[in-house]
């Protein structure tokens, strides 16, 4: 019997990624919707800068429907709650009651999306909670996961971990202050194959750009 259809918040990193596994895997959810955020001035994904076409086709190889919210460069807060509400509101008039996201630790985070999706009547579904962030990186790479690093806090990593796989040379090349996860936002993940993926997205590497302290690295699509 299939599982209960669910929106699952959508990076193309490796926590909604591994969120999405873990929900497969238990079989009580079914990920319907990949809820991606993109910021319409630049075409890209907001805070991590992969291209919507390399979105697209992740979205495409691990066989989900990609739901698009655009805001603008400069959004605010308030801009951005808007437009997450009318997806939410599709969602419940489809039956939808549940919104899955990847966080691991920050509390705040977590409140402020249970206090949001409760306005609506919805809930939330966290896979990853409370999990040891060393573990989940190794579970992640044990599962057959390949990902790189698209984006990086220059005030704790260098331009050199742009473009590094996420794989176990880098977990020992991490500075201790470095979450293994980067789950303060230490650095930001492109997931390019994996056990839900049908086939590889096939990419290039592009020029590295430092933009507002972090260091985005150009991916693009090659197929």
């Amino acid at each position: 019997m299939p599982g209960e259809n669910i929106a699952l918040s959508w990076s193309g990193g490796k926590d909604s990624n591994l969120s999405l596994y873990k929900l497969i895997s238990e079989g009580k959810y079914e990920p319907k919707y990949l809820l991606t955020s993109v910021t319409r001035d630049y075409g890209r994904v907001s805070i991590h800068g992969i291209r919507t076409d390399l979105i697209e086709t992740q979205a495409s190889r691990v066989s989900r429907d990609l739901d698009i919210a655009y805001i603008s460069k400069n959004t605010s807060n308030d801009e951005y709650e808007a437009v997450m509400r009318e997806k939410v509101i599709k969602y419940r008039m489809e039956g939808i009651k549940w919104v899955a996201f990847g966080d691991i630790f920050l509390q705040d985070i977590r409140e402020y999306r249970e206090s949001r999706m409760a306005r609506e009547g919805m809930g939330c579904i966290f896979p990853l909670w409370g999990r040891n962030t060393g573990d989940l990186a190794e579970e992640f790479i044990k599962a057959g996961f390949r990902a790189i690093l698209c984006s990086v806090d220059s005030r704790k990593l260098g331009e050199k971990f742009a473009g590094m796989e996420f794989d176990e040379t880098l977990l020992e090349n991490l500075p201790n202050n470095v979450d293994p996860c980067g789950e303060n936002g230490e650095f930001h993940t492109f997931v390019y194959d994996g056990p839900t993926f049908s086939r590889p997205v096939l990419f290039k590497k592009g020029e590295v750009v430092l933009r507002d302290n972090m260091y985005f690295l150009d991916l693009l699509k090659s197929e």
